[in-house]
């Protein structure tokens, strides 16, 4: 392979640019040559795709297939159901994010009804309440508080605790063995042992829910025949991690983004009416799932560049998202942009299947956020607050908070 880009840790990852910013390297790389030929480190060579068209196309084209059954995974971070990156992952029932159609569709037919446009407008009432319950706890509270604990953690997992029928009582094992499974520098041993946690405690609440159903998406689900225990764990362990950590950290480094941008939160602040823009804007500007990966079944034509059946491909949505081709002034926050067509949704028959879900608790927690809290801001330096550079998907660990004055 010529012009092999050597890359000593596999992917550029560090975000060396700034805190919002894509890693300098993915930017050179989609300027250079949006597809190009990659070395990851145990010296397989793969590709690394960045313009905002190749990743568009490629997300489209089932003949990149998502099953991490079909070759040896040759890269230092996993996604969920992924249990060792040296070696072909057995496909885990339920899994359907990892699966090609038929298995995909059939498993995410099974979801549609639960996550329509229409069922999530009638939650929105709903959500917003819960939004505002926690403000009103974070607004008794002396600051500096962390926004993370207090508000961007606890919303959406409350939320899908109650789609899902998980007791929150039981939040804490979630969050906790979610958390660990994200580390990206870990043993396998501690990863399996995270993920073996989270399935053990879903092997009891499905089995419960196939015996005495509720009024929940889980009980739905058990209520199926044509499912067993193995997928329903599957399936509630995607729902549960997708339905929390992202739009945790969309929260948190929303939130951080804002701060770190006064015009802009003047401007939300002034005008209410723009928060469904500022939040497909700022999906797009921070990308916090930014790296997804797909495997060449055959020799396919992308970006001017040819790709060998067996190919590891890496997709960067971060890099996409800040293509100057489909976005003018990419690398500018603006809440009055139009950035539907973003990619941090994903793109395909893989597109994330909560995402209007994700829009309105988004739309909830900042509106609420910032009209009950107008003095709002960082209650230390921006540079001290920590990233989540060492997990698989980007955010703010903590994010302290101060305020003088709250609203209704």
């Amino acid at each position: 392979m010529s012009q092999t880009i050597p890359t000593p840790h596999g992917l550029p990852m560090e975000r060396n640019a700034g805190p919002f910013d894509p890693p300098r390297e993915l930017t050179r790389l989609r300027e250079a040559r949006p597809v190009s030929p990659m070395l990851f480190p145990d010296g397989h060579e793969g590709w690394l795709v960045t313009g905002y068209e190749e990743v568009r196309q490629l997300l489209a084209d089932t003949r990149f297939s998502s099953r991490q059954d079909i070759g040896v995974l040759h890269v230092p971070y996993e996604t969920p159901g992924m249990p060792t990156p040296t070696e072909p992952s057995p496909q885990i029932p339920g899994m359907f994010v990892a699966m090609d159609p038929p298995d995909h569709t059939r498993l995410r037919r099974k979801l549609i009804g639960a996550f329509t446009v229409k069922r999530m407008k009638q939650l929105e009432e709903h959500i917003v309440d819960i939004a505002e319950r926690h403000l009103d706890e974070m607004a008794r509270l002396t600051p500096p508080v962390d926004l993370v604990k207090e508000f961007a953690l606890p919303v959406p997992s409350l939320v899908i605790c109650e789609l899902l029928g998980v007791p929150y009582a039981d939040r804490e094992t979630f969050q906790v063995n979610s958390a660990k499974f994200l580390v990206r520098e870990q043993t396998l041993e501690e990863k399996v042992a995270a993920y073996g946690a989270l399935t053990s405690y879903l092997v009891e609440l499905v089995t419960g829910k196939r015996a005495e159903p509720g009024e929940d998406i889980l009980s739905d689900l058990a209520r199926d025949d044509d499912l067993s225990i193995e997928e329903l764990v599957g399936i509630a362990f995607l729902l549960l991690f997708a339905g929390h950590e992202t739009t945790a950290n969309m929260l948190g480094l929303g939130t951080f983004a804002l701060l770190e941008h006064p015009e802009q939160l003047a401007e939300l602040r002034a005008n209410p009416d723009l928060m469904p823009d500022a939040v497909e804007e700022l999906m797009r500007y921070l990308s916090v799932a930014d790296i997804f990966y797909r495997y060449a079944t055959e020799d396919i034509e992308l970006g001017g560049e040819t790709i060998t059946k067996g190919s590891t491909v890496v997709v960067a949505l971060l890099a996409a998202n800040r293509d100057p081709e489909r976005f003018e002034n990419p690398d500018t926050l603006d809440v009055h942009r139009k950035a539907r067509g973003h990619v941090s949704f994903g793109h395909g028959v893989h597109q994330c299947l909560g995402q209007q879900l994700a829009r309105i608790e988004m739309r909830a927690g900042f509106a609420g956020l910032l009209r009950r809290f107008p003095t709002l801001e960082l209650a230390v330096p921006a540079d001290e607050v920590k990233l989540k550079t060492d997990m698989n998907i980007y955010g703010v660990h903590e994010l302290p908070v101060t305020w003088t004055e709250t609203a209704r």
